[in-house]
């Protein structure tokens, strides 16, 4: 039984075949739910000034869940004969739920694709710019760029009611890892100082690639599998010296993650993939005095019946893929001070 979900005022606990969902509960509170002890989150203080969701690592086009390159070990997971494909059955319940709350935006933070092709990208759209139209804000990831498609590329500022989220674009085309150039920070740089100037919104920084926060050894690898250690001490100082900059939140890791900057302290957040297990996507409930992040777990029968099928994948390789990709309660619902 997860707790999967806590906000100031829900909870939402999956048992494997189902769903319950307590609404309207009393913030920053104990409750015990069918036999389950949770704590709601504080709500931060003033008013509500809006909310904005983001899915990652959506992967429209993609056949298997779990096959690593050409090996056979797995499991490996693929839809049933004659059904729609899981990444169809997946999107479509996030982009349901996600339109339930009235987004003032929806990011999305790469990995629309498999492959990038224009097939995939058209079930993407279909999928999210048909219900979602000029809110929707999408930036490449990896898996669109490995034959230098342009795409998608790009960086976005986007000006919402009490914050702003600056989009980023992460990849390395033809590669797996990601970057931040030079100019994009500087261009980072210039508009969270331009915003701090004016009465300053707390600024949001969202890529593809997850942040290198530091190994233990004290060692640096070009080949780091997420932003690159350069990038990574670059956006780190700059939040430093921004403190207008209260987050790093990105996928590509298809976990649920939270770790602070080395320097600037701020958290550097993971969302989960929402192709296969858990199946998530993140609501940010924007305050006066605070940023709410609730993942939630998609719901619907049919993303249910898929998200638990694919609890073991990478099993054969020894990896905990429902504990990897799942993490805490605290590394998905939580508040950031602004």
């Amino acid at each position: 039984m997860d707790v999967t979900t806590v906000a100031d005022d829900l909870v939402v606990v999956h048992d494997g075949t189902g769903v319950r969902r307590y609404d309207d509960l009393m913030p920053d509170a104990d409750h015990v739910l069918d036999g389950v002890e949770v704590r709601t989150l504080e709500r931060p203080g003033g008013d509500l000034l809006c909310r904005f969701a983001t899915v990652n690592d959506v992967h429209f086009g993609e056949t298997e869940a779990g096959r690593i390159d050409d090996l056979t070990e797995g499991p490996i997971r693929r839809s049933e004969p004659g059904a729609d494909p899981y990444p169809e059955v997946m999107n479509r319940a996030a982009a349901a739920e996600i339109a339930s709350i009235e987004p003032a935006a929806v990011i999305v933070k790469g990995d629309l694709s498999v492959d990038g092709r224009p097939e995939e990208w058209a079930a993407f759209e279909a999928c999210y710019r048909d219900p979602f139209g000029q809110r929707l804000h999408v930036v490449r990831g990896n898996h669109d760029a490995y034959r230098h498609q342009g795409e998608y590329a790009g960086d976005h500022w986007i000006e919402l009611a009490g914050v702003v989220i600056a989009l980023l674009d992460t990849t390395i085309p033809g590669a797996t890892t990601g970057e931040i150039e030079t100019e994009q920070l500087e261009w980072l740089e210039a508009r969270t100082a331009s915003e701090a100037a004016d009465g300053g919104r707390p600024v949001v920084v969202m890529g593809h690639h997850q942040q290198w926060i530091g190994d233990p050894d004290g060692s640096r690898s070009d080949d780091y599998f997420g932003l690159h250690p350069d990038s990574s001490d670059a956006l780190d100082e700059l939040a430093a010296r921004r403190p207008s900059v209260v987050a790093y939140a990105a996928g590509h890791t298809h976990r649920h993650r939270v770790r602070p900057m080395r320097r600037a302290g701020i958290p550097s957040i993971e969302v989960g993939c929402t192709k296969d297990f858990p199946g998530t996507w993140a609501e940010y409930r924007v305050y006066e005095s605070g940023i709410m992040q609730v993942v939630h777990r998609m719901s619907s029968p049919d993303a249910l019946a898929w998200s638990e099928s694919c609890r073991n994948l990478y099993a054969d390789f020894g990896v905990d893929y429902e504990s990897y990709a799942l993490g805490t309660l605290a590394d998905r619902c939580f508040t950031l001070t602004t």
